[in-house]
């Protein structure tokens, strides 16, 4: 394993300290800053409502994780959606290719009466 911006032996691109770049991994950077997000939120909504510091900070890491939680499946949920409906517009096209003025093209039967 290298750092400083070298490769590591999984591919992926090391940081500072040996930390792979964030900006590398699908959704990772979105959903941490969703997360940042929500923990300001939490936190300020809470100190406003009972003026209470440290509960507030953990209230804000609390609003950190769940947010960022959230934001990451959701995201790779899409993409897995997304790859399966690519795959799937692939496989009608090689098909397509394929199939076509052969006997088992399915627009030809539709037009052959």
């Amino acid at each position: 394993m290298e750092v400083n911006g070298q490769l590591h032996s999984n591919g992926l691109q090391m940081g500072i300290l040996g930390f792979p770049r964030i900006e590398k991994i699908p959704c990772a950077r979105d959903a941490v800053l969703h997360g940042a997000g929500g923990s300001v939120a939490a936190g300020l909504v809470h100190f406003l409502a009972t003026s209470r510091v440290k509960r507030s900070c953990d209230v804000g890491m609390a609003g950190f994780v769940l947010t960022t939680l959230g934001s990451w499946f959701y995201c790779r949920y899409n993409n897995a959606k997304l790859r399966s409906q690519q795959k799937m517009i692939q496989d009608g096209i090689k098909n397509k290719v394929m199939y076509e003025g052969t006997n088992l093209d399915p627009t030809r039967k539709a037009r052959d009466p």
